[in-house]
């Protein structure tokens, strides 16, 4: 049947009233009913919705919740204050659960939320202006009791509700036929019988002060919820024969003048029951997920401190102690990074899976977000019950996760807190171990801990120096230091990769590998990112003078390239000091190519318009793909250290290392060779073909003057290089 059809007659004509601040949305609805009879009004803001329900009949709201001036819940409250007879579906962008809550408690017929489905959208209206229909037929139904009997049976058995009338004792005098689709009995089998039998054995005491009402005033039953009993021969398409259906009770006396009484006599009780069943449910539903986390099915941070809460509250009377954990994933954001979010969600539910089940019964286990998770263990007897319980956690991490085919591997750093050695509260205990965790993290991770205060005391240096960070920017405290690259053959410089060092003013040098975890967690990436380019581009002509042949590396965190600004800043650092591009190379990780790889395509092609050249640092360490290095407009490939650590005999093959040398020599790609510390690690190298090489064994990172006096004193040595041996600094 068309959309509306059903609404199309002289009998029926409903207004709809659409409450919308966005034209657009206007229009499409107004499009939508534009072939039905309905008669249909807008309103673009609050204050005019509020003017029209006040001065027009209405059948049904369209309303959205975020209007400009007078938002969607004040209108709702507006209705119901001033008993505007209207029905009300909410239309709204907003996600979030208060927003649906509210909306359902305020009596919405039903939440839809933006963008939705034409189907959705209008099943919703009809369903809405079918049940304001059955209403006004059931206030017609209540009208028509007092004339015509015939009438009244035939317009009472049309009812979606179930309408029933009670002799004085209770018993079933009427009822009409909508018992036998909504609770599978035949109403004869009720004639006679006591409401008792219907309703639910837990239900008994108040259905004695509601089903059978005797009051016929104000104080008459309304809107009373109980749950009947459902019969084995139900039909109801929604329904279970051992399901019980929730209702919403409204029942009145009625009373008859008997003779020559001066009082009517009490005759029985009218009354009638709707299914509320599965608005029950619904508001089930929303109340779960308000209080659990969607996608690992685990209470979420409210109901974990509701939980934590009261399980304080019983160690308190009981005196026993309870402990508190805190867990964070180690390597998840490489996973999350490289095999995307899907993956990730995938790896956060098996991860809930091994822990809950290395749990007690009693104890609870929460997401609190991202890959945090938190725990609580009543009832302890000792502290060794924790670290039983830990231990089980890491063991659990500890075999690897298959991700539709990827493996990931994984770990977890865990702090504990436990009543009352460490705290006494809720949020002192959290606090404590989350300390004790960032413990474990600054001790190599993939381990547990229990909070002691010098774990509080190396958090607090933490923050220290997390504020200080900003302070160096704006004080310059930051330096860039430079390590040389040698090409063997020649013992010739031939370039420098630029490194960060921050001068703390108590503290002394501090090297970006202690510094740098804080500016991740206070977004301070990108400043220092924007910092160091404009330092080199000051730096690079203090050089220029003496070899303008060097070419510069500076590392980006992926976190800049990402936000798509370091094209400008480049261009502009390299016009404003007139460095040449071809001078500079910027080096990624391969991890990015695979995260984002359109995104970082485009970012890196920009550069290569520029001029500038791109190189793939700490190659082979993450998930390598050849497929990538064809993609990618890429210049160099730096082999990680990690894998030159590892050569300490020159007859010995070392398969990683020379399967990067010819996937470089295949493609035709600069390589260097990082963290080169001895002579071994130098002849195995050049014998295989990569000649250029930077570390300690030739130079350390050093500040700008000793890097411009290592500079002129290689142009000054005019000395052949010495074959299978560096020249020292």
């Amino acid at each position: 049947m068309p959309f509306m059809d059903a609404f199309n007659t002289q009998a029926y004509h409903p207004r709809l009233l659409v409450v919308d601040d966005d034209p657009r949305s206007r229009a499409s609805l107004r499009e939508l009913l534009k072939d039905s009879v309905m008669e249909l009004a807008t309103a673009q803001n609050g204050k005019d919705a509020l003017a029209q329900l006040s001065t027009g009949r209405f059948d049904l709201v369209l309303l959205d919740l975020c209007l400009p001036d007078v938002g969607g819940h004040t209108i709702m409250d507006f209705i119901s204050r001033e008993a505007i007879d209207v029905d009300v579906v909410v239309i709204s962008g907003r996600v979030e659960i208060d927003a649906a809550i509210g909306a359902l408690k305020r009596g919405a017929f039903d939440y839809i939320r933006k963008p939705y489905g034409l189907e959705e959208l209008t099943t919703t209206v009809r369903n809405a202006l079918e049940q304001r229909r059955l209403r006004q037929a059931n206030r017609h139904i209540a009208l028509e009791l007092e004339h015509s009997e015939r009438m009244y049976r035939y317009l009472v058995d049309a009812s979606p509700d179930i309408i029933y009338t009670l002799d004085r004792e209770g018993r079933f005098t009427f009822i009409n036929d909508r018992v036998s689709r909504l609770l599978g009995f035949q109403r004869d089998q009720l004639i006679g019988q006591h409401y008792g039998e219907l309703v639910l054995e837990d239900d008994l005491e108040l259905a004695n002060h509601a089903f059978n009402e005797r009051r016929s005033d104000g104080r008459a039953s309304r809107n009373v919820e109980l749950r009947l009993k459902r019969s084995a021969d139900v039909r109801h398409p929604a329904s279970r024969a051992n399901d019980p259906m929730t209702i919403s009770l409204n029942a009145s006396g009625m009373y008859l003048q008997s003779g020559s009484s001066e009082r009517p006599g009490f005759v029985g009780t009218y009354g009638v029951v709707r299914d509320i069943t599965d608005k029950k449910r619904a508001e089930s539903v929303i109340s779960y997920q308000a209080y659990h986390d969607i996608l690992t099915d685990l209470p979420n941070r409210s109901l974990f401190q509701d939980r934590l809460g009261m399980a304080l509250i019983q160690a308190k009377r009981n005196k026993t102690e309870l402990a508190v954990m805190f867990i964070d994933l180690d390597r998840f954001k490489l996973v999350n990074d490289t095999l995307g979010h899907h993956k990730g969600d995938a790896l956060l539910q098996q991860v809930a899976r091994r822990l809950k089940r290395c749990l007690r019964q009693g104890d609870t286990l929460a997401r609190q977000g991202g890959d945090e998770f938190t725990v609580v263990l009543p009832d302890l007897h000792r502290h060794e019950d924790a670290r039983v319980v830990a231990a089980k956690f890491i063991d659990s991490l500890e075999q690897p996760f298959d991700l539709d085919g990827h493996t990931a591997h994984i770990s977890a750093s865990i702090g504990i807190a436990v009543y009352p050695d460490h705290g006494e509260t809720l949020d002192e205990l959290l606090r404590n171990a989350d300390t004790a965790m960032y413990q474990v993290k600054g001790e190599g991770k993939n381990g547990f801990a229990f909070f002691d205060q010098s774990s509080r005391e190396m958090l607090d240096r933490r923050t220290v120096l997390g504020h200080g960070l900003r302070q160096a920017l704006a004080l310059n405290e930051l330096e860039m230091y430079y390590q040389p690259q040698v090409d063997t053959s020649t013992n010739r410089l031939v370039g420098a990769e630029a490194l960060i060092r921050w001068n703390h003013p108590t503290r002394g040098l501090i090297l970006p590998g202690e510094f740098l975890p804080y500016a991740e967690e206070n977004d301070l990436i990108p400043a220092l990112s924007e910092w160091m380019i404009d330092a080199l581009c000051r730096d690079m002509p203090r050089w220029s003078r003496v070899d303008d042949t060097l070419k510069l590396s500076l590392n980006l965190s992926p976190r800049y390239l990402d936000r798509g600004k370091i094209y400008d800043k480049l261009r502009s650092a390299m016009s404003d000091h007139d460095i040449s591009p071809d001078r500079l190379e910027v080096e990624i990780t391969e991890n990015i190519c695979i995260s984002n790889p359109q995104h970082a395509i485009e970012q890196l092609e920009r550069l290569g318009q520029l001029g500038v050249s791109v190189a793939i640092d700490d190659f082979g360490i993450g998930y390598s793909s050849l497929a990538y290095l064809h993609r990618f407009p890429v210049d160099t490939i730096k082999v990680d250290q990690s894998f030159i650590k590892a050569i300490e005999d020159e007859d010995t093959p070392y398969p990683v290392v020379l399967a990067i040398i010819s996937i470089a020599r295949g493609l035709g790609l600069h390589l260097i060779a990082e963290g080169v510390e001895s002579e071994v690690q130098v002849r195995y190298l050049r014998a295989h073909g990569c000649t250029v090489m930077q570390g300690f064994l030739f130079h350390r990172p050093m500040p700008i003057d000793e890097f411009i006096a290592t500079i002129d004193r290689k142009a000054q040595q005019h000395a052949e290089p010495v074959p299978g041996k560096p020249m020292m600094n």
